[in-house]
């Protein structure tokens, strides 16, 4: 089965994509280009390493969250010194957070699929109505 990435809710993915691209936007904004260093290296492997340990306990015994597998994914970004291995890994960074907040889209169904056929989301924080 092919999937569209929607993953239960109807232009979830798009609009999460949206709200990215607008953040970015934003950033620009405020901060204009930002050309610095990466701060990023093998010597940050060890965290990797152990997080990627944290995520196979947690599954096995039935504890694992969005924390675990966005914090090794970030963690494996920081342990990375070459360019093409770490836009590797800051890409799966991003489809991870963007992937937790269409779960926290999902969570609150009748909002989200609101949000994906207005566009307009509520002021009132997700869970929180």
């Amino acid at each position: 089965m092919v999937s569209n990435g929607d993953y239960g809710v109807p232009g979830s993915l798009a609009k999460v994509l949206a709200d990215v691209t607008a953040e970015r936007a934003a950033q620009d904004a405020m901060w204009g280009i930002q050309d610095i260093a990466d701060g990023t290296g093998p010597e940050r492997t060890e965290a990797a390493d152990q997080a990627k340990k944290d995520v196979s306990e947690a599954a096995r015994e039935g504890l694992l969250t969005w924390r675990h597998i966005l914090l090794e994914e970030v963690l494996e970004a920081f342990a990375e010194d070459d360019p093409g291995a770490l836009r590797t890994e800051l890409i799966q960074v991003a489809a991870v957070a963007v992937k937790w907040a269409q779960a926290l889209d999902r969570r609150d169904r009748p909002a989200a699929a609101a949000v994906a056929v207005t566009g307009e989301q509520s002021s009132a924080p997700h869970g929180r109505r």
